[in-house]
C-alpha cells in the first residue's frame, strides 16, 4: 500500500529529527543501530535494489511493493522460518520465559514473545490496535493513539470541491494556543473532502495532537510560498505597475494555478476581471493577506482508516532500547508503529520498523549465546 504501491523502503539521510513521540535520544540510539547504509545492504543482499528519488526516498528498482514483500518471504522460507498465516492470536499471558499465546483455535507456548502488530492506522490490514490492548494487559502504559498522515477533512470557506485534483506547492504553519510551533513546506493536494499530500499528512500528525490534548490548534497556509505578506502586497503592486492592463485573475495565474486563483478570488469577493493597477489598497491587501495567511478550516481528519501511521502506542521509556525487551514484562519484545514514535512522511517509518526489528534480533542473538555459552560451564 505505501507508496503508491511501490514501497518507498526507507530515506538517504535518517535522523531522529525526522520522528515525534518518544524521547529523541532513545529513538537516535536505535536508528545508530541499524541506519539506513545497512537497511540498503540488506535488502541488495535478498535481490531488492533500490534507487533514490525526489526528498531522498528510496525505492525499489523493480517499482513493485510486492516484489519486497515476496524477497522479505522468501528470505523467511531460506532461513527455515515456520508461518502460521490466517490465525487471529486473540491473546498472550505470562511472562519470563514461559509465555501462552493464544489464537482463535488453538495456542503456542514460547519463551519470547514479539510485539510487531503495528498501531491502529489501516485497520483491514491487521493492524486494529489489538496489539496495544494486548500490551497493556501485560502492563505497559499506552501513550493517547491518533492518526497521522492522514488527509485533512475541510469545512467552509468550501474552495477545495471546486479545486479537486488541483496540487500546488505551499507553505503550512501551525499555531497552537496562539503560537507558531512548526512550519512546513511541500506540495497540497486538494480533494473533494479537503486537503491531502505530503504537506497535509505531516501536518496533520500536529493537529491531531493538539485536540486530543485539548489544545487550539489553527493551520495557516501561504500560497505564494517562501515570501511574506508585505513581500507579496509589494509585488502585486509592482506587478501592476509593469503591467497596468493586466486583469487581477491573470495577474494571480502568473504565479498560481489559475482554478486556485478563480477560487480565492470568488472568496474574498474581488472582481478578477479588473485590472491589478485600479485594485484599492485595501482590497490588495486583504488579497496578499489571504495568499499567504489562509486560514485552512480544518473540522477533521478521515480518521484511522486512511491514515498512514499511528501516532502515540506504547511508551518508549518502557523498553530497553539495546534489546527492545520490555522493563515490564521480562521476555516480551515490541517493534515498529506499536511503539509512540512516528516519522514524517518519507520512508521514515520503515526505517524505524527495520531498525526496531534489527535491534530485538540482535538481542535474542545475544542471549541465544550467552545460554550456549553457560550451558557449557
Amino acid at each position: 500500500m505505501s507508496g503508491g504501491a511501490r514501497c518507498n523502503v526507507t530515506n538517504v539521510v535518517v535522523t531522529e529529527a525526522d520522528f515525534c513521540g518518544g524521547k529523541s535520544t532513545i529513538i537516535r540510539r536505535i536508528l545508530r543501530s541499524f541506519p539506513v547504509q545497512k537497511t540498503v545492504a540488506f535488502f541488495e543482499e535478498i535481490g531488492v535494489r533500490m534507487h533514490e528519488e525526489a526528498d531522498g526516498k528510496l525505492f525499489p528498482d523493480s517499482g513493485r511493493a510486492r516484489g519486497v514483500l515476496a524477497a522479505l518471504l522468501k528470505e523467511i522460507d531460506r532461513l527455515g522460518v515456520t508461518l502460521h498465516a490466517g490465525q487471529r492470536v486473540v491473546d498472550v499471558v505470562g511472562s519470563g520465559d514461559a509465555f501462552l499465546v493464544r489464537t482463535a483455535n488453538s495456542a503456542l507456548s514460547a519463551r519470547r514473545v514479539v510485539l510487531a502488530t503495528g498501531g491502529r492506522s489501516l485497520p483491514k490490514t491487521g493492524s486494529d490496535g489489538f496489539g496495544l490492548a494486548i500490551a497493556e494487559r501485560l502492563g505497559h502504559t499506552i501513550v493517547t493513539t491518533t492518526p497521522a498522515l492522514v488527509p485533512f477533512v475541510l469545512g467552509e470557506p468550501n474552495v477545495h470541491s471546486e479545486l479537486a485534483g488541483v496540487s500546488q506547492e505551499v507553505e503550512l504553519t501551525i499555531w497552537i494556543d496562539g503560537a507558531r510551533v512548526r512550519r512546513l513546506c511541500g506540495s497540497l493536494l486538494w480533494t473533494h473532502f479537503g486537503v491531502s499530500g505530503p504537506v497535509a499528512l505531516d501536518a496533520s500528525r500536529h493537529w491531531t495532537r493538539a485536540i486530543v490534548e485539548g489544545r487550539d490548534v489553527a493551520i495557516a497556509a501561504n500560497f505564494w510560498k517562501g515570501r511574506s505578506f508585505d513581500a507579496v502586497d509589494g509585488e502585486l503592486q509592482s506587478i501592476g505597475r509593469a503591467r497596468p492592463k493586466l486583469s487581477v485573475q491573470a495577474a494571480l495565474a502568473t504565479e498560481l494555478p489559475a482554478s486556485f486563483g478563480r477560487a480565492i478570488l470568488r472568496v474574498t469577493g474581488l472582481d478578477g476581471d479588473r485590472p491589478l493597477s485600479q485594485l484599492p489598497r485595501e482590497d490588495r491587501r486583504r488579497l496578499a493577506h489571504a495568499l499567504t495567511e489562509w486560514r485552512l478550516p480544518v473540522t477533521g481528519t478521515r480518521g484511522y482508516n486512511y491514515a498512514e501511521v499511528t501516532a502515540g502506542g506504547v511508551a518508549l521509556e518502557e523498553i530497553d532500547p539495546a534489546t527492545m525487551e520490555s522493563r515490564v514484562c521480562p521476555g516480551l519484545v515490541l517493534v515498529g508503529e506499536i511503539l509512540d514514535v512516528d516519522g514524517r512522511i518519507g520512508g521514515f517509518n520503515f526505517q524505524w520498523a527495520w531498525s526496531t526489528a534489527y535491534v530485538a534480533a540482535s538481542g535474542f542473538a545475544r542471549r541465544r549465546a550467552e545460554e550456549v555459552e553457560s550451558a557449557r560451564h
